[in-house]
């Protein structure tokens, strides 16, 4: 479904500031799976993500998406069918338009303003009704006088509401307290299952991505050092985790975000 092959990108090359990024990346999805991606900061997490969005092209290899290569295609055509949500909860949505005009707005596409009847409205009423989040009683409310994990619940609503190919999460509970965020990872399971989505989902919980998803991949130096699902995944501890990145970074895993997660 989505297939990366020996992508590579390094940053200001030639430089004192150069940084590779990317190094010689190979990664098959097949449609349906619910991929978690860990790893510490400046690991290449959101990087891929980038590449995979197009927010750049990259210097090497190739990116397919339902055997169409997708490599050179601009971000803003590759947003139809791949949706995105970031750490930021305000990134997603525009603050100044209700929790139903946002809605209106992801599943009208050009035509939102059209989008006036009550069968519609309906339809999206029961959506924001399946967040259990009371939102379905808040539709006139303008979203920036919702709370974080309400408004990221909103974001990815608006990024599922016409199904894509492909979703991305990206650290998209990381600026959440831990009651919303739990929350919102509920929201986010039963959103991908429920939908039948294929999604990769970065996070610097290590419990969180053994536990949610099919697969778990780990990355270090730009680099996949780890991947693993099936039964061999379900056996896997937080402490097995760490060993695991020991043994192919060669040193110890450093990071106190995740460490204290």
């Amino acid at each position: 479904m989505l297939e990366l092959k020996n992508v590579s990108k390094t940053f200001n090359p030639g430089t004192v500031n150069e940084k590779k990024a990317l190094s010689d990346i190979n990664l098959s999805v097949e449609k349906g799976e619910f991929i978690t991606i860990i790893g510490s900061n400046g690991a290449g997490k959101s990087t891929l993500f980038n590449a995979v969005s197009g927010a750049f092209l990259p210097d090497t290899g190739k990116i397919t998406l339902d055997n169409e290569d997708i490599t050179l295609m601009p971000d803003f055509k590759r947003a139809r069918f791949i949706g995105r949500l970031f750490q930021d909860p305000k990134t997603g949505t525009a603050p100044s338009m209700t929790v139903e005009e946002n809605l209106m707005l992801a599943s009208g596409g050009g035509r939102w303003l059209s989008i006036s009847g009550r069968a519609e409205r309906n339809a999206l009423k029961e959506r924001v009704a399946s967040l259990g989040l009371g939102l379905e009683d808040r539709m006139k409310t303008p979203v920036g006088l919702l709370s974080g994990g309400q408004r990221q619940a909103v974001s990815l609503l608006m990024a599922t509401v016409n199904p894509p190919k492909l979703l991305l999460l990206d650290e998209h509970t990381a600026a959440l307290d831990p009651a919303a965020a739990e929350k919102i990872l509920e929201v986010t399971e039963k959103t991908v299952y429920d939908g039948g989505l294929t999604c990769l989902m970065i996070t610097h919980n290590m419990s969180s991505a053994l536990q949610l998803g099919s697969r778990t991949v780990m990355m270090a130096d730009g680099r996949i050092i780890f991947d693993t699902r099936g039964e061999e995944r379900a056996k896997l501890t937080v402490d097995d985790l760490l060993v695991r990145f020991k043994d192919a970074a060669g040193r110890m895993l450093d990071n106190d975000r995740m460490l204290l997660s």
